[in-house]
């Protein structure tokens, strides 16, 4: 039975920005659930409207980074207007400035949106990769969007994960074979990613989803 309590009213007003990639259906449901009135658009006008922007991703970080290449001005000056920008999945990826993912692929380089700086490495592990399934999370700093999720499991697939070049852009770790970020954060703290799916992690995942709710709101 769900201990979640959806909130009595809309708390903010969200943008889920549709690039052609990512779960875009269940991502709005859980944001739904989490208090927010959810408007999915490519359209980069509604991201300066909007309290905050979510861009999720499932796939490839060079298609990923061609799809949204028409919107990398107007996401980029969202999150340096201060306004919150939480990535998911390949989205929390394509925050970081580059991933070994093109280079392994014989794709050569190609560049993200550089918001947290940093790569995103392959699993080098004696573990089936990609990494799929629950796992534990360890709160490794305060951030709004880790509030009350220490200890708790989320659910994660990928075979590449974030490595910043700043160790304090890392909010929280799992481990698989090796401690990898979970959640990363900008300097500023409004621009932030899960490795891990929250529309698919459970009363987990809502928590985090209205983490972000309510960090839009008091924004």
């Amino acid at each position: 039975m769900s201990t979640f309590e959806p909130p009595a009213e809309t708390l903010a007003d969200v943008v889920v920005v549709d690039y052609g990639l990512g779960n875009l259906r269940s991502a709005t449901r859980g944001l739904e659930r989490a208090g927010a009135a959810v408007e999915i658009t490519d359209d980069p006008e509604a991201f300066a409207e909007a309290d905050g922007v979510v861009l999720p991703g499932v796939g490839a970080f060079r298609e990923g980074m061609e799809n949204a290449g028409p919107l990398r001005e107007a996401l980029t000056d969202h999150a340096a207007a201060g306004h919150p920008l939480f990535g998911i999945c390949l989205g929390m990826q394509m925050l970081l400035t580059t991933s070994e993912e093109a280079d392994h692929e014989g794709e050569g380089e190609v560049t993200g949106l550089d918001l947290v700086p940093g790569t995103n490495v392959r699993f080098e592990v004696d573990r089936k990769v990609p990494h799929m399934g629950w796992n534990e999370l360890e709160v490794t700093r305060d951030h709004p969007i880790v509030e009350g999720i220490d200890g708790e499991y989320a659910y994660f697939v990928h075979s590449y994960y974030a490595a910043p070049d700043d160790p304090d852009a890392v909010v929280a770790t799992a481990d698989y074979g090796v401690d990898f970020p979970a959640v990363v954060a900008n300097e500023a703290g409004n621009v932030f990613g899960t490795q891990f799916h929250p529309e698919k992690s459970g009363e987990t995942g809502l928590k985090i989803l209205r983490n972000f709710v309510e960090y839009c709101a008091e924004r």
